[in-house]
């Protein structure tokens, strides 16, 4: 009887007693079972079938699987090793490095721009009108204008707040309309070098008590108004010894004479002006959604007034047409205009802007000598500069392209007009380039150009775009910031007096401003309208510096008179100040942070239209 088991290999195993069997014999044998042979061996069996004789007496190595890589456990220690030892080397250099002590390079000093427009924004905190908050850091200022509006009992509503123009306590809407927008604008482009100047905050909080204020002088809630509160207090010296804010020499915190309110019905100038500020400046504040829709509404709102009830708010021999005067407002309505799109994306705003009829009765086609001025009266030029952005980075094409293009091109024209090799405007012996063909208070004009030639040539860097033409000649885009340089430069001190004209700003600048506050003490006692007369007409320095004030400047033989009678010498105003702002602003910090190309296009909407959705997927 035969005894059957299972061999080890996987195929029957037969305990025979036949031993003559030969080698042959069993191999055929095998060769029967091909169901054994064909079985997968597991890997102990493979081993044992692998190992030679001598093989299994010895050690079995140790090896360590990584998944992708066997190694022996050995190596993985000594190279685990090695990495632990490297690394703790390393940390000790490191650590021998930093204690070794360093000499860091003095970060560079602050540019004279950059030192000025700390400065130059000082005097708007000095000009505030009403209840000045605890930071105002103006210490020989105090609240003031309390009754304003108030007080007239023709208006009995609250005017309190603002800024005061100049050198006494007038309130006038419209350079400081016009200071709103230029502020604005200059955040718009360069929010980044005010933040890297540490001004940011500063320069908003001065805009929104600007516009909070402008907000108080109409009825901002309703859709449709029929006038404005245009002025505070009186200037105009013709009615004889009545007490007003240029016969009486005060404090503001003094004053007690009546401040009347002037309101105007039809004064398109004036309400596109204000329009263009509180546009402007709901961008500036579009992180604050319910505020910059507030200040929309009021836009929307004073443009339409400005549309449907037609004049110059001057006309008429009034108060404002001594100090302010307006010749057109043409200019304001593509002005106005133009912020109105850009703050809404309302394509009819932009229609106005660029009708050919508006851009001619605004003087666009017909020159003359002030053309290419841009100033608290006339905008064109500053529009003209902003819709050349528009074409640049948005090219919006039909219909507006044909008068885009031609604004384009008068900017080019106006630029090359700033450029010493033209004979557009004289200069002074000194370099200052005479925009108001050498009458008195030249430099709002001066930084006004600059801010217009340095922000037009970051356009052009940003739109790759190397230079221009005037006539055959190309200029590169260098040669207006550095015309804007010069100028700047020259306010700055660098002129034939070596005289600052921004108080406060280096070792020599005017110490007799024409500018009440400054120039009466705060003793405690209360000067009435003739007594601070003493003061008016002291030939000792002011008593209180006014920081950052721009003064009206030099005559056009580089000549100035640094005396506090004088107002077309010494006298600082609103719009200058503005102006000097945004040129200092534009000019500081390093020059390859150029402008923010997108945020003043963040209401417009896409210029073409969204192509419709592709057909869908045909079925049988």
């Amino acid at each position: 009887m035969s005894m059957y088991g299972r061999d080890p290999w996987g195929g029957p195993l037969e305990i025979s007693h036949a031993d003559s069997a030969t080698d042959d014999d069993r191999s055929r044998n095998l060769d029967l079972d091909r169901g054994a042979l064909s079985r997968t061996l597991d890997e102990t069996q493979q081993s044992w079938l692998l190992a030679g004789p001598g093989d299994q007496g010895k050690k079995k190595k140790k090896y360590v699987d990584l998944g992708c890589l066997i190694i022996s456990r050995k190596l993985f220690i000594w190279i685990v090793g090695g990495l632990l030892g490297a690394a703790a080397f390393a940390g000790f250099v490191t650590l021998i490095v930093k204690a070794v002590p360093r000499h860091h390079k003095p970060p560079l000093p602050p540019d004279n721009y950059t030192l000025a427009l700390h400065k130059a924004l000082m005097f708007f905190n000095a000009q505030r009108s009403g209840p000045l908050p605890r930071h105002n850091n103006v210490t020989w200022r105090g609240n003031s204008g309390m009754k304003d509006g108030l007080s007239d009992p023709a208006f009995r509503r609250s005017l309190v707040g603002g800024f005061y123009d100049a050198g006494d306590a007038i309130k006038f809407n419209f350079p400081s309309s016009f200071a709103m927008t230029m502020l604005s604008w200059s955040v718009i482009e360069y929010s980044a070098k005010y933040q890297a100047a540490g001004e940011l905050g500063h320069v908003r909080e001065i805009i929104k008590w600007g516009c909070d204020y402008l907000l108080k002088t109409f009825n901002s809630s309703a859709d449709t108004i029929d006038r404005i509160a245009a002025q505070v207090g009186t200037g105009s010296t013709t009615g004889g010894s009545s007490p007003n804010d240029h016969y009486c020499w005060m404090r503001p915190e003094d004053i007690d004479y009546p401040r009347p309110v002037t309101e105007c019905h039809a004064c398109s100038d004036l309400a596109a002006e204000m329009a263009a500020a509180l546009a402007a400046a709901s961008i500036v504040f579009k992180d604050n959604k319910k505020y910059s829709q507030k200040l929309v509404h009021g836009a929307t709102t004073l443009f339409k007034f400005s549309r449907d009830q037609r004049g110059r708010y001057s006309a008429g021999g009034s108060d404002a047409s001594f100090f302010y005067n307006s010749t057109s407002y043409w200019d304001e309505f593509v002005w106005g205009g133009s912020w109105m799109y850009l703050a809404t994306g309302n394509s009819s705003y932009l229609q106005l802007a660029t009708n050919p009829t508006m851009a001619k009765h605004a003087g666009a086609f017909w020159g003359g000598p002030d053309y290419g001025v841009f100033s608290w009266d006339n905008k064109l030029t500053g529009a003209q500069v902003l819709l050349s952005r528009l074409r640049l980075f948005l090219s919006p094409g039909y219909p507006y392209e044909e008068i885009l293009r031609t604004f384009h091109n008068q900017t080019s024209i106006i630029m090359c007009s700033y450029l010493p090799i033209f004979t557009s405007f004289n200069r002074t012996k000194g370099g200052l380039i005479q925009l108001n063909h050498g009458r008195p208070q030249p430099l709002q004009y001066v930084v006004n150009a600059a801010f217009l030639a340095a922000v037009y040539s970051d356009y052009l860097e940003a739109a790759d775009t190397p230079g221009w033409y005037c006539g055959p000649n190309f200029y590169p885009t260098g040669v207006l910031r550095d015309f804007a340089k010069t100028q700047i430069d020259y306010i700055l001190g660098k002129n034939p007096r070596k005289m600052s004209y921004v108080v406060g700003f280096g070792n020599k600048y005017p110490k007799h401003v024409h500018h009440r506050g400054a120039s009466i003490p705060k003793n405690g006692v209360h000067y009435n309208c003739k007594g601070g007369w003493k003061w008016r007409d002291s030939k000792k320095p002011n008593p209180n510096t006014i920081v950052g004030a721009m003064v009206a400047g030099p005559d056009r033989h580089d000549g100035f008179k640094d005396v506090r009678s004088n107002y077309n010498y010494t006298e600082p105003t609103l719009a200058g100040n503005a102006g000097l702002v945004a040129a200092l602003v534009a000019l500081s910090g390093h020059e390859n942070t150029g402008v923010d190309k997108n945020t003043i296009f963040s209401a417009v909407p896409p210029m073409f239209p969204t192509p419709p959705p592709p057909p869908a997927p045909w079925k049988p």
